[in-house]
């Protein structure tokens, strides 16, 4: 038995208060199995500005914040999937956008740098997107084994790239994927339950999507409805809009039946046209 856990944010600029919020969260928890916890994307820090962001920008494996959420696991016992959050890179007055898997002990498992970035076109608050400004775009795709089985990593606008999913199959197939969001409001009513619920279905696997919510300091407004998918498409847990967690429990001999019942992963007459 496992446990999955998706936090819902409604993130501010004070890094501080951000994590503080995110303990919160983890001393409510109930961990009597090993238990996998996901954050939204720019859970420590949202709306500040891109020199603000930069600013908190971290070195790899070092950085209080990285210090703080390793200690974090490691008291709750839980394996954390943070991100995204802002690590230095090559590029000066660039950083990537890295998701961290931090095991129970608090160490670094992996770490995968968002590949698809948001420059876009919105009718909303903000308009215009353009984070390959400031980011730097990555080039790895991760799948980590874990006590839960194959983990995928991806963050936010990835989702809409069933490319990236299939090239993570090659790799292994999929028990679960990570999405740490901050989806906006106008693209997440429109697209975030269908694209979530394909990329489930599709993979044969649990994802666990958990997403920024409401309006934030800079005026970006995000969707929230973070939700748990089950490899059947079925939506096992859901937040509307308030901040908070939803959690469900690894049903492993449903998994096993589905792809027993419907064995997608052989049937795919493309694999081996995947780099």
């Amino acid at each position: 038995m496992a446990k999955l856990v998706a936090v819902q944010m409604t993130s501010s600029p004070v890094v501080a208060d951000n994590l503080r919020f995110v303990e919160q969260q983890l001393q409510q928890l109930e961990v009597n199995e090993p238990t996998l916890v996901v954050l939204p994307e720019c859970f420590a820090c949202f709306g500040a500005g891109d020199k603000a962001i930069l600013g908190i920008a971290e070195t790899p494996h070092d950085g209080p914040v990285q210090t703080q959420l390793c200690a974090l696991a490691k008291k709750y016992g839980i394996w954390l999937v943070a991100g995204s959050f802002p690590l230095k890179c090559a590029t000066s007055d660039k950083y990537t956008a890295s998701s961290l898997l931090i095991d129970d002990l608090g160490h670094v498992q992996a770490e995968y740098q968002k590949i698809h970035l948001f420059d876009v076109q919105v009718a909303d608050n903000t308009g215009s997107y353009l984070e390959s400004r400031t980011t730097e775009a990555g080039r790895n795709v991760v799948v980590v084994d874990t006590p839960f089985g194959k983990l995928g990593l991806a963050i936010c606008y990835d989702i809409r790239f069933a490319g990236l999913f299939q090239a993570m199959s090659q790799l292994a197939q999929l028990d679960m994927l990570a999405l740490p969001a901050a989806f906006t409001q106008l693209t997440g009513q429109a697209h975030w339950h269908a694209l979530i619920t394909a990329r489930a279905i599709e993979n044969q696997c649990y994802l666990i999507a958990a997403n920024q919510t409401g309006e934030h300091a800079n005026q970006r407004q995000t969707y929230g409805h973070s939700s748990i998918i089950s490899p059947w498409g079925e939506t096992l847990a859901q937040l509307a809009t308030e901040t908070g967690t939803i959690s469900t429990i690894i049903d492993t001999q449903a998994l096993a039946t589905i792809r027993r019942n419907m064995p997608i992963a052989q049937h795919n007459k493309f694999r081996s046209y995947l780099v």
